[in-house]
Parts: structure tokens; C-alpha cells; sequence
């Protein structure tokens, strides 16, 4: 396989893995052990690593070692003030041209029986991006992709219960109701109430985490909470 393949491969899994929070926020990277556990030298790791430090996963700090990023209290406010602005937008944009098969099989999926944890932020966000990718906008699907990674990071490190996954499927359904009746308005009201439920369990967990990075720019209470 070309050097250059061997890159790619190691970006993805150690993207994935980030994402996934199998690198814990905070944590501290072992270049060695990552070759070992990949099974690849040290360039297309170290190529890959840089890749992401660019993207903001890790910081790469010479003679000291690569940190994975910490999910600060200003992100988990920031993502979900994005999430406030754009989504309902989203919706509004993409809601006549969703395919009523695919709403369908959502509807079953949030249906069935409770998933897991893991099942349940995938499905999650895989409904979110289809609304997303219907928008008609390059820019603003390409934006929420990435937002929705460093969402992806939020809801593990949150850990979220079955409890609330149930809370945010009910909420789901009724997004898929509004939009297979073409009520559209109401769909982006009612995706506009979901994310801020999403953020209220994001924030009540981040809020009581000891010890906890907080680095806010700014008077962020102001910002986000008037």
C-alpha cells in the first residue's frame, strides 16, 4: 500500500476514534503505542496527527507529548448555540424536498425498542445530517458535518442514559411527524425545542464535572444565557 494510503487510513481511524472518545478528552497520546496498536510507522501517523491537530482534535506540543483536546463548558455552549441558529434554518430549507420513504424509515427506527447508548447518538445524528443534506447549501452541510463531530464528542463524554436518549426519541418522532404532514414551521419549532433540550442535558452534566476545563473568552454566561 502507498505511503499516501497508509496516511489516509491512519487519519480515519484516529479521527473515528477521537470522535468516539476511545481517546478520552484530556487524555495523553503515545505515538509508539498508536504505531503498535495501528500496525504502521511512525510517518503516516505522525502525518495523520498533524492532519488533526489542524482540525482541533489533539495539540501536538514538542518534547511534551500530543494531548487530545479537552471538551470545554464555552465549546459545549458554542456547538449548541450553533446547532440553535442553524438547524431550524435547515429545516425550513430542506423540508419540502425530504423523501418521505427515508422519514418513514426513521419513524420506525425511533419506534422500535430503546437502543443503546452507541445506537442511539448514531441514529441521532444520522437523521440530523439527512435533514442537514437536504438544505440545497454546500457551505452549510459541510459546516454541520464537522459541527456534528465535535457534537458526536459531547453526547459521549456527557454520557447520556438510556433516559434521555428515550426523551430525545420522542422528540425525534415528533420532528418526523411535522415533516411527513409538511408542516414545516412547526417542524423547525419543534427542532428548535429539541436542541435546547439536547443542550440542557449536555449542560447539566459539564456543569457538575470536577474538575472541569472551562475557558471561556469573554463574559460567556452574558453571551449564551440572555
Amino acid at each position: 500500500m502507498e505511503n499516501r494510503d497508509l496516511k489516509t487510513v491512519a487519519y480515519e481511524i484516529l479521527r473515528k476514534k477521537l470522535i468516539n472518545c476511545e481517546y478520552a478528552p484530556g487524555s495523553i497520546l503515545n505515538e509508539a503505542q498508536i504505531c503498535n496498536e495501528l500496525g504502521l510507522s511512525r510517518t503516516p501517523i505522525r502525518e495523520a496527527l498533524n492532519r488533526i491537530a489542524n482540525e482541533g482534535f489533539v495539540r501536538i506540543l514538542p518534547k511534551k507529548g500530543i494531548f487530545v483536546t479537552e471538551i470545554s463548558l464555552n465549546d459545549v455552549m458554542q456547538i449548541f448555540q450553533a446547532r440553535l441558529e442553524i438547524e431550524p434554518v435547515a429545516v425550513r430549507m430542506a423540508g419540502m424536498a425530504l423523501p418521505e420513504k427515508e422519514l418513514l424509515s426513521f419513524r420506525e427506527a425511533f419506534s422500535g425498542e430503546d437502543p443503546d447508548v452507541q445506537v442511539g447518538y448514531r441514529l441521532d445524528t444520522a437523521m440530523h445530517l439527512f435533514i442537514i443534506e437536504y438544505c440545497g447549501n454546500r457551505f452549510i452541510i459541510d459546516m454541520m458535518r464537522k459541527l456534528f463531530d465535535e457534537n458526536t464528542r459531547v453526547i459521549i463524554s456527557s454520557k447520556q442514559n438510556q433516559c434521555k436518549i428515550h426523551d430525545a426519541r420522542l422528540e425525534h418522532l415528533e420532528i418526523i411527524d411535522l415533516l411527513l404532514s409538511r408542516d414545516i414551521e412547526k417542524a423547525a419549532q419543534a427542532m428548535a425545542s429539541h436542541i435546547e433540550s439536547c443542550k440542557k442535558a449536555a449542560l447539566d452534566y459539564f456543569y457538575t464535572m470536577q474538575p472541569f476545563s472551562v475557558k471561556p473568552s469573554g463574559n460567556y454566561k452574558k453571551d449564551f444565557f440572555s
